[in-house]
Protein backbone atom coordinates (compact mmCIF):
# COMPACT_ATOMS: atom_id res chain seq x y z
CA UNK A 1 0.00 0.00 0.00
CA UNK A 2 0.91 3.68 -0.80
CA UNK A 3 -0.16 7.19 -0.07
CA UNK A 4 0.42 10.72 -0.59
CA UNK A 5 1.77 11.55 3.20
CA UNK A 6 -0.46 14.61 3.46
CA UNK A 7 -0.64 14.17 7.22
CA UNK A 8 2.98 14.23 7.14
CA UNK A 9 3.27 16.81 4.85
CA UNK A 10 1.59 19.16 6.78
CA UNK A 11 4.05 18.42 10.01
CA UNK A 12 6.84 18.96 7.64
CA UNK A 13 5.31 22.38 5.86
CA UNK A 14 4.56 23.87 9.78
CA UNK A 15 8.26 22.99 10.71
CA UNK A 16 9.38 24.19 7.91
CA UNK A 17 7.71 27.85 8.72
CA UNK A 18 10.11 27.74 11.69
CA UNK A 19 13.47 28.12 12.16
CA UNK A 20 15.71 25.13 11.43
CA UNK A 21 16.89 23.29 14.73
CA UNK A 22 20.36 22.29 15.59
CA UNK A 23 20.30 18.39 15.88
CA UNK A 24 23.36 16.49 17.53
CA UNK A 25 23.57 13.04 14.89
CA UNK A 26 24.85 10.75 17.24
CA UNK A 27 27.15 8.10 15.08
CA UNK A 28 25.87 8.95 11.39
CA UNK A 29 28.48 6.25 10.14
CA UNK A 30 26.34 4.80 7.39
CA UNK A 31 24.30 5.79 4.08
CA UNK A 32 21.11 5.31 5.71
CA UNK A 33 21.52 7.68 8.97
CA UNK A 34 23.57 10.12 7.35
CA UNK A 35 21.80 10.87 4.23
CA UNK A 36 18.59 11.25 6.44
CA UNK A 37 20.29 14.24 8.64
CA UNK A 38 21.17 15.48 5.50
CA UNK A 39 18.13 15.40 3.77
CA UNK A 40 16.49 17.08 6.80
CA UNK A 41 19.07 19.73 6.80
CA UNK A 42 18.35 19.97 3.02
CA UNK A 43 14.11 20.60 4.02
CA UNK A 44 15.19 23.20 5.86
CA UNK A 45 14.45 20.93 8.98
CA UNK A 46 17.30 21.00 10.65
CA UNK A 47 21.16 22.30 11.38
CA UNK A 48 23.09 18.70 11.60
CA UNK A 49 26.13 18.36 13.99
CA UNK A 50 27.24 14.96 13.06
CA UNK A 51 28.88 13.24 15.77
CA UNK A 52 31.30 10.28 15.30
CA UNK A 53 34.46 8.93 13.99
CA UNK A 54 35.38 11.47 11.31
CA UNK A 55 37.43 9.26 9.05
CA UNK A 56 34.13 7.20 9.35
CA UNK A 57 31.64 9.62 8.41
CA UNK A 58 33.86 11.48 5.90
CA UNK A 59 34.74 7.92 4.33
CA UNK A 60 30.31 6.80 4.38
CA UNK A 61 29.66 10.44 2.56
CA UNK A 62 32.56 9.86 0.09
CA UNK A 63 31.51 6.48 -1.13
CA UNK A 64 27.87 7.42 -1.54
CA UNK A 65 28.18 10.58 -2.84
CA UNK A 66 27.03 12.68 0.13
CA UNK A 67 28.32 16.45 0.88
CA UNK A 68 28.78 16.86 4.58
CA UNK A 69 30.98 19.85 3.52
CA UNK A 70 30.25 23.36 5.66
CA UNK A 71 28.76 20.69 8.39
CA UNK A 72 30.36 20.75 12.12
CA UNK A 73 31.72 16.73 13.41
CA UNK A 74 32.43 16.38 16.31
CA UNK A 75 34.88 13.41 16.27
CA UNK A 76 34.45 10.56 18.65
CA UNK A 77 36.37 7.00 18.95
CA UNK A 78 33.27 4.67 19.13
CA UNK A 79 29.71 4.66 19.35
CA UNK A 80 29.76 4.60 22.79
CA UNK A 81 31.68 7.79 22.95
CA UNK A 82 29.62 9.79 19.89
CA UNK A 83 26.55 9.40 22.47
CA UNK A 84 28.46 10.59 25.02
CA UNK A 85 29.21 13.13 23.30
CA UNK A 86 25.79 14.29 21.80
CA UNK A 87 24.40 13.96 24.95
CA UNK A 88 26.61 16.51 26.19
CA UNK A 89 26.00 18.60 23.37
CA UNK A 90 22.48 18.96 24.75
CA UNK A 91 23.24 19.25 28.11
CA UNK A 92 25.56 22.20 27.14
CA UNK A 93 22.80 23.89 25.51
CA UNK A 94 24.74 24.00 21.73
CA UNK A 95 21.88 21.38 20.44
CA UNK A 96 18.00 21.15 20.57
CA UNK A 97 17.45 17.83 19.86
CA UNK A 98 19.17 14.28 19.26
CA UNK A 99 19.03 12.37 16.58
CA UNK A 100 19.96 8.31 15.88
CA UNK A 101 22.86 7.19 13.66
CA UNK A 102 23.56 3.83 12.94
CA UNK A 103 24.24 2.91 16.94
CA UNK A 104 22.01 0.72 18.85
CA UNK A 105 19.03 2.68 20.34
CA UNK A 106 20.24 1.20 24.02
CA UNK A 107 23.62 3.10 23.64
CA UNK A 108 22.14 6.42 22.92
CA UNK A 109 19.24 5.64 25.36
CA UNK A 110 21.65 4.53 28.16
CA UNK A 111 23.59 8.21 27.59
CA UNK A 112 20.22 9.96 27.68
CA UNK A 113 19.25 8.42 30.94
CA UNK A 114 22.34 8.18 32.97
CA UNK A 115 21.98 9.67 36.58
CA UNK A 116 24.81 12.50 36.41
CA UNK A 117 25.70 12.97 32.80
CA UNK A 118 22.52 12.62 31.16
CA UNK A 119 19.37 14.29 30.36
CA UNK A 120 16.55 13.36 32.70
CA UNK A 121 14.08 15.25 33.69
CA UNK A 122 11.23 14.94 36.58
CA UNK A 123 9.52 12.90 33.73
CA UNK A 124 9.59 9.55 32.82
CA UNK A 125 11.17 8.56 29.47
CA UNK A 126 8.54 7.56 26.79
CA UNK A 127 8.55 7.09 23.02
CA UNK A 128 5.54 7.52 20.40
CA UNK A 129 5.04 6.95 17.52
CA UNK A 130 2.99 9.72 15.52
CA UNK A 131 1.23 7.07 12.66
CA UNK A 132 -0.11 7.87 9.31
CA UNK A 133 -2.37 6.06 8.96
CA UNK A 134 -4.38 5.88 5.57
CA UNK A 135 -7.77 5.36 6.33
CA UNK A 136 -7.67 7.61 9.09
CA UNK A 137 -8.40 12.04 8.81
CA UNK A 138 -5.44 12.76 11.43
CA UNK A 139 -2.32 11.47 13.22
CA UNK A 140 -2.91 8.66 15.65
CA UNK A 141 -0.36 8.43 18.59
CA UNK A 142 0.65 5.49 19.95
CA UNK A 143 2.80 5.01 23.15
CA UNK A 144 4.72 3.20 24.61
CA UNK A 145 6.00 0.86 22.21
CA UNK A 146 9.76 1.30 22.11
CA UNK A 147 11.34 2.58 25.19
CA UNK A 148 8.80 0.88 29.04
CA UNK A 149 8.34 -2.60 28.65
CA UNK A 150 6.32 -3.39 31.48
CA UNK A 151 5.55 0.19 32.55
CA UNK A 152 4.07 0.64 36.35
CA UNK A 153 0.79 2.53 36.63
CA UNK A 154 3.07 5.47 37.52
CA UNK A 155 5.18 5.14 34.57
CA UNK A 156 1.83 5.11 32.88
CA UNK A 157 0.93 8.54 34.25
CA UNK A 158 4.25 9.95 32.64
CA UNK A 159 3.56 8.35 29.52
CA UNK A 160 0.40 9.51 28.75
CA UNK A 161 1.01 12.98 29.64
CA UNK A 162 3.95 13.40 27.43
CA UNK A 163 1.73 12.08 24.53
CA UNK A 164 -0.92 14.68 25.15
CA UNK A 165 1.93 17.30 25.56
CA UNK A 166 3.28 16.08 21.77
CA UNK A 167 -0.54 16.08 20.62
CA UNK A 168 -0.44 19.70 21.83
CA UNK A 169 2.20 20.62 20.33
CA UNK A 170 0.97 19.37 17.03
CA UNK A 171 -2.07 20.67 16.91
CA UNK A 172 -4.78 18.93 19.16
CA UNK A 173 -6.07 21.42 22.19
CA UNK A 174 -7.44 18.84 23.67
CA UNK A 175 -6.42 15.32 22.86
CA UNK A 176 -8.79 12.21 23.48
CA UNK A 177 -7.12 9.65 24.56
CA UNK A 178 -8.18 5.77 24.55
CA UNK A 179 -6.44 3.10 27.11
CA UNK A 180 -6.35 0.21 25.13
CA UNK A 181 -7.33 -3.07 26.42
CA UNK A 182 -8.56 -6.23 25.37
CA UNK A 183 -12.35 -5.36 26.49
CA UNK A 184 -14.13 -2.12 27.32
CA UNK A 185 -14.96 -2.91 30.85
CA UNK A 186 -13.22 -3.12 34.17
CA UNK A 187 -12.16 -6.60 34.53
CA UNK A 188 -10.36 -7.55 38.00
CA UNK A 189 -8.53 -10.74 36.40
CA UNK A 190 -7.24 -8.15 33.40
CA UNK A 191 -5.04 -6.14 34.82
CA UNK A 192 -4.70 -3.39 31.90
CA UNK A 193 -8.38 -2.76 32.68
CA UNK A 194 -7.98 -1.70 36.48
CA UNK A 195 -4.97 0.28 35.09
CA UNK A 196 -6.76 2.47 32.80
CA UNK A 197 -10.29 3.14 34.91
CA UNK A 198 -7.26 4.35 37.36
CA UNK A 199 -5.70 6.63 34.78
CA UNK A 200 -8.96 7.71 34.19
CA UNK A 201 -9.66 8.63 37.53
CA UNK A 202 -5.99 10.24 38.14
CA UNK A 203 -6.97 12.45 34.84
CA UNK A 204 -10.23 14.17 36.64
CA UNK A 205 -8.56 14.61 39.60
CA UNK A 206 -6.09 16.85 37.97
CA UNK A 207 -3.08 13.87 38.37
CA UNK A 208 -3.16 13.89 34.39
CA UNK A 209 -3.86 17.33 32.71
CA UNK A 210 -4.48 18.46 28.90
CA UNK A 211 -6.63 16.16 27.52
CA UNK A 212 -9.77 13.34 27.54
CA UNK A 213 -9.32 10.63 28.65
CA UNK A 214 -11.33 7.08 28.59
CA UNK A 215 -10.64 3.49 29.28
CA UNK A 216 -10.66 0.83 29.36
CA UNK A 217 -11.25 0.84 25.53
CA UNK A 218 -10.94 -2.07 22.86
CA UNK A 219 -8.95 -0.91 19.73
CA UNK A 220 -11.92 -1.10 17.61
CA UNK A 221 -14.24 1.23 19.49
CA UNK A 222 -11.56 3.64 20.36
CA UNK A 223 -10.88 4.22 16.79
CA UNK A 224 -14.13 3.67 14.94
CA UNK A 225 -17.28 5.40 15.56
CA UNK A 226 -19.61 2.34 14.20
CA UNK A 227 -18.05 0.16 16.51
CA UNK A 228 -18.64 2.10 19.45
CA UNK A 229 -21.93 2.81 18.90
CA UNK A 230 -22.89 -0.72 18.14
CA UNK A 231 -21.13 -1.42 21.69
CA UNK A 232 -23.60 1.63 22.70
CA UNK A 233 -20.44 2.74 24.81
CA UNK A 234 -21.27 6.66 25.30
CA UNK A 235 -17.83 8.57 25.58
CA UNK A 236 -16.31 11.76 24.47
CA UNK A 237 -12.97 9.30 23.54
CA UNK A 238 -14.12 6.00 21.50
CA UNK A 239 -14.15 6.45 17.60
CA UNK A 240 -12.20 9.47 17.97
CA UNK A 241 -9.15 8.70 19.52
CA UNK A 242 -6.17 11.17 19.46
CA UNK A 243 -3.69 8.84 21.53
CA UNK A 244 -3.80 5.48 21.73
CA UNK A 245 -1.91 4.18 25.13
CA UNK A 246 -1.04 0.65 24.90
CA UNK A 247 -0.74 -1.88 28.19
CA UNK A 248 3.24 -2.52 27.67
CA UNK A 249 5.64 -2.62 24.63
CA UNK A 250 5.05 -5.59 23.03
CA UNK A 251 1.40 -4.70 22.97
CA UNK A 252 2.67 -1.17 21.15
CA UNK A 253 4.96 -2.69 19.06
CA UNK A 254 2.71 -5.13 17.31
CA UNK A 255 0.18 -2.88 17.11
CA UNK A 256 2.38 -0.17 15.07
CA UNK A 257 3.81 -2.67 13.00
CA UNK A 258 0.74 -4.38 12.02
CA UNK A 259 -0.48 -0.93 11.21
CA UNK A 260 2.43 -0.49 8.91
CA UNK A 261 2.70 -3.73 7.47
CA UNK A 262 -0.75 -4.28 6.77
CA UNK A 263 -2.42 -1.38 6.65
CA UNK A 264 0.14 0.39 4.71
CA UNK A 265 0.82 3.10 7.77
CA UNK A 266 4.02 4.97 8.42
CA UNK A 267 5.46 5.49 11.58
CA UNK A 268 7.73 8.78 12.44
CA UNK A 269 9.16 8.12 16.26
CA UNK A 270 9.98 10.56 18.92
CA UNK A 271 10.99 10.23 22.32
CA UNK A 272 9.85 12.53 25.14
CA UNK A 273 10.50 13.33 28.75
CA UNK A 274 13.92 14.18 28.55
CA UNK A 275 15.43 17.53 28.23
CA UNK A 276 14.98 17.69 24.35
CA UNK A 277 13.53 15.62 22.04
CA UNK A 278 15.06 12.81 20.89
CA UNK A 279 14.43 11.23 16.91
CA UNK A 280 14.64 7.58 16.57
CA UNK A 281 14.59 6.34 13.29
CA UNK A 282 14.92 3.11 12.03
CA UNK A 283 16.86 1.90 8.55
CA UNK A 284 13.83 0.91 6.98
CA UNK A 285 12.62 4.39 7.34
CA UNK A 286 11.03 6.19 4.08
CA UNK A 287 12.28 9.21 3.58
CA UNK A 288 8.84 10.91 4.23
CA UNK A 289 9.07 9.42 7.25
CA UNK A 290 12.52 10.34 8.46
CA UNK A 291 11.42 13.89 7.80
CA UNK A 292 8.34 13.94 9.58
CA UNK A 293 10.36 12.40 12.26
CA UNK A 294 12.86 15.76 12.17
CA UNK A 295 9.72 17.85 12.19
CA UNK A 296 8.06 16.52 15.14
CA UNK A 297 11.20 17.39 16.98
CA UNK A 298 11.11 20.65 15.55
CA UNK A 299 7.95 21.64 16.76
CA UNK A 300 8.79 19.92 20.04
CA UNK A 301 11.81 22.09 20.05
CA UNK A 302 10.12 25.68 18.92
CA UNK A 303 7.26 24.71 21.42
CA UNK A 304 9.98 24.65 24.47
CA UNK A 305 11.17 28.17 23.60
CA UNK A 306 7.20 29.38 23.45
CA UNK A 307 7.66 30.08 19.74
CA UNK A 308 5.26 26.94 18.43
CA UNK A 309 3.25 28.12 15.39
CA UNK A 310 -0.24 27.10 14.17
CA UNK A 311 -2.39 24.16 15.00
CA UNK A 312 -1.31 21.52 12.49
CA UNK A 313 -2.78 18.10 12.77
Amino acid sequence: MSHDHEKYRRLIAAAQALAAVPVAVAHPCDESSLRGALEAARERLIQPVLVGPEKRVRAVAAEHRLDVSGLQIVDTPHSHASAEAAVALAREGKVEALMKGSLHTEELMGAVVKRESGLRTNRRISHCFVMDVPRLEQPVIITDAAVNIAPTLQDKVDIVQNAIDLARTLGRKEPKVAILSAMETVNPGVPSTIEAAALCKMAERGQITGGVLDGPLALDNAIDLAAARIKQIDSPVAGKADILVVPDLEAGNMLAKSLTFMAGADAAGIVLGARVPIILTSRSDSLAVRLASCAVAVLLAHARRGEAGKAVA
